[in-house]
């Protein structure tokens, strides 16, 4: 009997209810291995940790902290870690099925796994975000490592945090192991190219479903939710390719400036600020009415569940970019989808940090690292490649990019779930 998971009772519009419903959808495409289909509602490794801290005042606090694996048929689990005070189990396990997902659709050898803090990581001080780090990265010591799961930066991560984990995980094993995390500083193993990855896997993604679309991006509007590394990155390259960017939105504000705004002002104003509030090139704007700007493509690069159906009825795009992780519930998909706006998904849109965090860990092992223009042709292909394999199937079978993505990746990972077999 496939009983349902007892320790999370999903609502349908939540994170991890979005990605059962998805997988819902994608059986009926799967011939024989959909025997297997249940396997991908059901994450292999689930880890749950205490992570208590001395606090600069003397004080003993206790943060909680998750790492989970979906599904390791494929390889070791890869997935980033953040640091959130919403961060939930839930949250994560979906996040690592995302992963699974991605990783299989553009073919990468690995697994899907996540893992976070619920912690508001700005009322810490770097000390005590270190010792957070390091004492999380301990506590998770028992199932990560270069050969096994493999985290990366997230929400409220970077470099620094993964240097502390590596740091951490080499001591405890008594050995220098660069490829236990990626996204890390150049100096200690990192990739030339890493930081504007996603953004650039959102860009080449764009450029290729514009083209099919028939849209010049000369002139195009764009409309970016979330300006951090993706956001941004993604904006920058729109622009450089003539892109008009007309509206942005993120934690400090929602501004808007109909002509265009100056990217190269606004990220030198956040870089400052910390975000694009207050920016003096742009009229601000209620965040809501950030739903109902005139643009051609929007590009959510913020948290999960921003696209619900009621702003699906409102958006007055030809084109969504999903930078962000789960950022359309599935009853706002179909909406999208009867009103004409094409959605390209997150587990390909956004797969361009994963696949050179990829890059990162052959190079660890290797010690041998590529220049970035070789990096960025190498992420280019694989792209556009795998953007193609699943515009075909989606032509094949008439469905949804989203759809044909989790057909296309969910039988290579069921196929290696098969072919493995089960042991005992």
């Amino acid at each position: 009997m496939n009983e349902p998971l007892s320790f999370v009772q999903p609502t349908a519009n939540s994170p991890w209810g979005t990605y059962l419903s998805q997988v819902d959808r994608v059986v009926p495409y799967l011939g024989h291995l959909a025997r297997w289909a249940e396997t991908l509602k059901r994450p292999k490794r689930t880890l749950i940790v205490d992570v208590p801290i001395e606090m600069d005042n003397g004080d003993v606090a206790h943060f909680e902290g998750y790492r989970v694996q979906h599904n390791l048929s494929r390889g070791p689990g890869k997935g980033g870690v953040r640091f959130h005070p919403e961060v939930t189990l839930e949250e994560v396990m979906a996040l690592s099925a995302w992963m699974t997902v991605k990783c299989a659709a553009v073919n990468l050898p690995y697994g899907g796994a996540k893992g976070g803090i619920r912690v508001d990581p700005k009322r810490l001080s770097t000390k005590e975000l270190e010792r957070m780090t390091r004492r999380y990265t301990s506590e998770i010591g028992i199932i990560i490592g270069p050969q096994r799961d493999i985290p990366a930066p997230d929400v409220n991560t970077n470099g620094q945090i993964m240097a502390w984990m590596m740091d951490t995980y080499s001591m405890n094993t008594g050995t220098t192991a660069t490829g236990v995390v990626t996204g890390k500083p150049i100096h200690l193993g990192g990739s030339l190219g890493r930081v504007k990855a996603t953004g650039r896997g959102v860009f080449v993604t764009g450029r290729e479903a514009a083209r099919r679309l028939g849209l010049n991006l000369d002139g195009a509007r764009i409309a970016v939710q979330g300006y951090g590394n993706v956001g941004s990155s993604a904006a920058e390259l729109f622009g450089q390719a003539g892109g008009k960017l007309v509206a942005v939105q993120d934690h400090s504000g929602t501004i808007f400036n109909d002509k265009g705004l100056d990217i190269a002002d606004l990220a030198a104003y956040v870089r400052d600020h910390g975000g694009v509030g207050g920016f003096q090139g742009a009229e601000p704007m209620h965040g809501e009415d950030f739903w109902d700007v005139r643009c051609d493509i929007l590009i959510p690069a913020a948290l999960e569940g921003q696209i619900t159906a009621e702003r699906a009825h409102r958006l007055k795009a030809r084109m969504v970019l999903e930078g962000a992780n789960g950022p359309t519930v599935s009853e706002a998909d179909d909406i999208l989808a009867s009103r004409g706006v094409l959605v390209v998904p997150d587990v390909i849109c956004n797969a361009g940090g994963v696949t050179v965090s990829y890059f990162e860990w052959v190079q660890d092992f290797s010690s041998f690292f590529w220049s970035e223009d070789e990096i960025n042709l190498r992420l280019d292909k694989i792209m556009v490649d795998a953007l193609k394999k699943i515009w075909d199937t989606a032509d094949k079978h008439k469905i949804t990019l989203r759809t044909a993505t989790f057909a296309v990746a969910c039988e290579r990972i069921l196929i290696a779930r098969e072919e493995r077999g089960l042991y005992p």
